[in-house]
């Protein structure tokens, strides 16, 4: 059951997401941000560019909120009713999260926000059973969708 503190921690999540240069990663996140790969990844997001900084700027605070719902802080039930951002987000990194794992050797890498997507996925099929397939289709270009 959702609580005031929830509802609290939502705002106060909402109004962060407002902070111009937060807003302006998220923007160039949504328009700009198509890579698959590793090499795409390095081609669009070079070390020590903007790019890179908006794309962790927008990753970053997105494995935030979904370690809140993984550690409890926040209630997840709630989140999902407004939080598909963090979804989109995962729908446009998730092909990159094992290479980038590998690399890294970190297995923990994004996988707060991949634990929040699929439960997130499991309650929208729950709620409106084909929407999610069609919608995820739609951000990652594929035909079809």
């Amino acid at each position: 059951m959702a609580t005031y503190d929830d509802v609290n921690l939502i705002i106060k999540l909402y109004e962060l997401r407002r902070e111009p240069k937060l807003r302006e990663a998220r923007d160039w996140f949504g328009k700009s941000f198509n890579a698959r790969t590793p090499e795409e990844l390095e081609a669009l997001c070079p070390r020590g560019s903007e790019p890179n900084a908006y794309l962790r700027m927008v990753v970053g605070y997105w494995e935030m909120v979904a370690s809140f719902i993984t550690c409890g802080v926040l209630n997840q039930e709630l989140f999902f009713q407004y939080g598909q951002e963090m979804l989109f987000v995962w729908e446009k990194v998730r092909d990159l999260a094992p290479p980038l794992r590998d690399t890294a050797k970190n297995p923990l890498l994004l996988k707060n926000m991949e634990t929040v997507a699929k439960a997130y996925i499991q309650w929208w099929n729950k709620q409106a059973p084909g929407a999610y397939e069609i919608w995820s289709a739609q951000v990652r270009g594929v035909k079809g969708g």
